[in-house]
């Protein structure tokens, strides 16, 4: 079934569009919600302004996304995580936290938009690539690190804990 397009619908068109869908979902979905309506003439005039103006703000939002992505290709962020000795995580970096570390960078960036084909488990760096919209990407450099500490602070903080669970073993004997 053919129907002329109210909105904008992401996975179909802008308003203005005429779109084959199914007779179900135009009845059922697009109709009701007044997303779509028959495609006349009458209709299709009515809507050519609104098209326009769909036109432009979708053309201002791309040039805008371009320029978010030459900004984001200059990023490196750092995230720390703990490890062990031989650089591998306890736990991993996946696309949340690779997310907030470029929102926490000033940048908007949804952890959809990070395509990471599996999170990172060891203490390395890494070039993800962002997807903005279908054809706009941009690649950040990521750098996984042990978390900062002052010099001696977390050895110390170790000994003691260990001395402190040591002497309780022994007064318990």
């Amino acid at each position: 079934m053919k129907v002329l397009l109210r909105k904008d619908i992401g996975h179909l068109g802008i308003v203005g569009d005429v779109v084959e869908v199914s007779s179900g979902y135009a009845r059922n979905y697009l109709v009701p919600n007044r997303l779509a309506t028959t495609p006349t003439r009458a209709n299709m005039r009515a809507l050519a302004k609104e098209r326009a103006e769909a036109e432009e703000r979708r053309r201002l939002a791309v040039k805008a996304l371009r320029v978010s992505a030459k900004k984001l290709a200059e990023v490196e962020v750092t995230i720390p995580a703990a490890a062990n000795e031989e650089g591998v995580l306890y736990g991993s970096v996946g696309r949340r936290e690779v997310a907030a570390a470029l929102t926490a960078e000033g940048h908007e960036v949804q952890p959809e938009q990070v395509m990471l084909s599996e999170p990172i488990r060891h203490l390395d760096n890494a070039v993800i690539t962002v997807k903005l919209t279908e054809d706009i990407t941009a690649d950040v450099k990521v750098w996984v690190v042990r978390p900062r500490t002052v010099e001696g602070e977390e050895a110390e903080a170790e000994d003691a804990a260990g001395k402190e669970a040591q002497a309780n073993e022994q007064a318990d004997r």
